[in-house]
């Protein structure tokens, strides 16, 4: 058997492995992404992507390029809504436009792209950028030696087994991770309340949309409850069906048990409100509605992230942006200690960061799923709604790689319409000069924003990179900043904001303290 070492294995060639691949690329991290499927998505999953994940894409050079991918797939900015069927009664508009209300919050805007348009750009970024992916390959084994793992790999062509040497491991391997499994990590939460179906079906639809540009439509009818989403063209689409009402007016949230073309049919004619209208179904897959996350998102030199870590309901669109969070939350650390730039410990931070507002998310997709869908799942221990602006922008994380002096709020979310500069969350969005943002400033580094003298943060950024070996940007705003200044990690998280005088003389020590040095 031959054996190699790569510093980074990635398990799972998916949406969140890519993203954890391109990130790693961007940081010059060599590594190795295995999947055992073929090639990317073939079904549209996870269309859904928030604000803060078009930051992400923006930052690794692909923001223009998914909104064209976008725009070749859906109308952008529509209304998701409740009706209760398509050509039927409207209930509920959850938004008339998809972005109402947080157009000025990010240089980027929120869209519908599938995993089919995304996960190709992704891997060709990765690719240009230096990654091997290997598509067709199991991962047959793996062991942590404490200074490394040793994982055994096989490709499902030939059948030849090779070994890889890594010093970390990512899990992006989907909801049934065998990685978690064998790690023993556990589930925790509300576990599996639907046995689901995603029907994809062909069938004009056009005059039924009668003109309206719906992005996701909730069908909330007395025979099923499930949601649409529409092609381009409103010639296709897919039925995502969560339950069915039994003669005897029960619910059934067993529906993945019938997945025959007849009764798919017959739930896509309910939906539309048309039972006459010609559709033909190209594809049935059955899922499961689960709300959970795992009890630890690290063990050894092995990390979870994506569905491996979490799992969650589709209401609210949270699954897929969840996951790029974990990989852009992970990326940076990885990539500093293997340089040698930071310690150990920064990847500490992983989970403390990462796990409780994920498990908040996961949350608010139950709370979501209980309210527009099924009324009659427990809420006695149910979170009540938060803002979606403040889950998609406003986490606030807690760890030794958020150094301020400043006290972090006790509230688990920042509002990013106040502007707060909270340490610990996400720099808010001000525009600079040449279209830029204060999110681009970082650039994958450490910067400075500062609203005082930038000649003495200039001058301390200076001595970090001599002591350190860190490169500290620095950039003079026009907008106040609480305490004069801020400093951004490399995921443009405010680390540290300084409250008291000479305060640009402290800069090498908090970064050291981030660095965990």
């Amino acid at each position: 058997m031959t054996e190699r070492h790569t510093p980074v294995l990635i398990v799972g060639g998916s949406l969140v492995g890519l993203t954890t691949s391109v990130l790693l690329a961007k940081h010059g991290v060599p590594h190795v992404v295995v999947e055992s499927h073929p090639g990317t998505a073939i079904h549209p999953r996870a269309a859904s992507f928030h604000q803060r994940t078009m930051e992400i894409l923006r930052s690794v050079g692909l923001q223009r390029e998914v909104e064209e991918a976008a725009a070749g797939e859906f109308v952008q900015g529509g209304a998701i809504i409740a009706v209760e069927s398509l050509g039927g009664k409207e209930l509920k508009y959850f938004y008339r436009s998809y972005n109402e209300g947080v157009e000025d919050l990010s240089p980027t805007s929120r869209l519908f792209v599938t995993q089919v348009g995304l996960e190709p750009i992704l891997r060709r970024r990765a690719a240009e950028l230096g990654a091997e992916h290997l598509y067709g390959t199991d991962l047959v084994s793996f062991e942590d030696r404490g200074d490394h793992v040793r994982s055994v790999i096989r490709p499902r062509a030939d059948g030849d087994e090779e070994a890889i040497v890594s010093d970390w491991v990512v899990a992006a391997d989907g909801a049934r991770s065998r990685v978690r499994e064998r790690l023993g990590i556990p589930m925790t939460g509300h576990g599996s309340f639907a046995d689901c179906l995603t029907i994809y079906f062909k069938g004009d639809v056009t005059h039924l949309l009668a003109g309206r540009n719906l992005s996701v439509v909730y069908v909330n009818h007395p025979d099923l409850t499930g949601f649409f989403r529409f092609s381009f063209a409103g010639d296709s689409g897919f039925l995502a069906v969560f339950s069915t009402t039994e003669p005897d007016g029960s619910r059934n949230n067993n529906v993945g048990e019938d997945m025959s073309v007849e009764r798919c049919t017959e739930l896509v004619h309910t939906a539309l409100g048309d039972a006459a209208l010609p559709v033909e179904i190209e594809n049935v897959q059955r899922w499961s509605a689960t709300a959970d996350t795992a009890e630890s998102f690290r063990r050894g030199r092995v990390f979870l992230a994506g569905d491996a870590a979490h799992a969650m309901p589709p209401t609210g669109g949270f699954g897929g942006n969840t996951g790029i969070a974990d990989a852009h939350n992970l990326a940076w650390k990885l990539a500093l200690v293997l340089r040698g730039s930071a310690g150990p410990g920064l990847l500490d931070t992983y989970d403390p960061e990462r796990r409780p507002i994920s498990r908040l998310t996961v949350e608010q997709a139950y709370t979501r799923y209980a309210l527009r869908v099924d009324p009659t799942l427990p809420q006695d221990d149910m979170m009540a709604p938060l803002d979606d602006p403040a889950i998609e922008l406003g986490s606030i994380y807690r760890s030794s790689a958020v150094a301020g002096s400043s006290p972090v709020t006790e509230q688990p979310l920042d509002d990013p319409h106040a502007r707060t500069w909270t340490v610990g969350s996400r720099v808010p969005h001000v525009e600079l000069d040449g279209g830029a943002s204060t999110l681009d400033v970082a650039d994958g580094g450490f910067a400075v924003l500062t609203s005082e003298d930038r000649d003495e943060w200039q001058h301390a950024a200076r001595a970090v990179e001599e002591s350190l070996g860190v490169p500290v940007a620095v950039q003079a705003l026009e907008a106040p900043i609480p305490g004069g200044a801020a400093l951004l990690r490399p995921d443009a998280v405010i680390a540290w904001r300084p409250d008291e005088t000479a305060a640009a003389d402290r800069l090498p020590d908090v970064i050291a303290k981030v660095l965990s040095r």
